[in-house]
């Protein structure tokens, strides 16, 4: 089901473009880079203030591709159509590879991350002040 859903995922991420990063100066979009292990996320929790943000996603040692999937905390993380889907990466990312995501507009309130090829737990939190 993991495959399926990650399948989607990057589908609909390669399908569907966006010339909003061509719009923006790159003084407005900041990165947040975070580092998938076996298993895991390293940062757990992360605060950030409302804004644009780029997701930067490493896979460090994962033997495997792995992605991301942000959620608004609260809504239900099975269903695709709850998922920010401009924060996807915007490819699969391999073994000691990274990747990015396309701009993502947040606003103030918290979120979920995980990703749906590495195992990692449901529960790590993003809160936009």
């Amino acid at each position: 089901m993991k495959q399926v859903i990650a399948t989607l995922i990057f589908a609909v991420g390669a399908i569907f473009t966006t010339s909003a990063q061509d719009t923006m100066t790159d003084a407005s979009v900041k990165t947040i880079a975070l580092e998938q292990t076996p298993g895991e996320f390293t940062q757990k929790t992360l605060t950030v203030p409302a804004g644009t943000y780029v997701f930067e996603i490493a896979n460090k040692g994962i033997d495997h591709n792995v992605g991301f999937v942000l959620v608004e905390k609260g809504k239900d993380i099975s269903k695709p159509e709850n998922h920010i889907q401009t924060a996807y990466v915007t490819a699969p990312v391999g073994t000691n590879e990274t990747q990015t995501s396309k701009p993502t507009t947040l606003t103030a309130g918290e979120y979920v991350y995980f990703c749906p090829l590495n195992p990692t737990s449901t529960d790590n939190t993003l809160v936009v002040q």
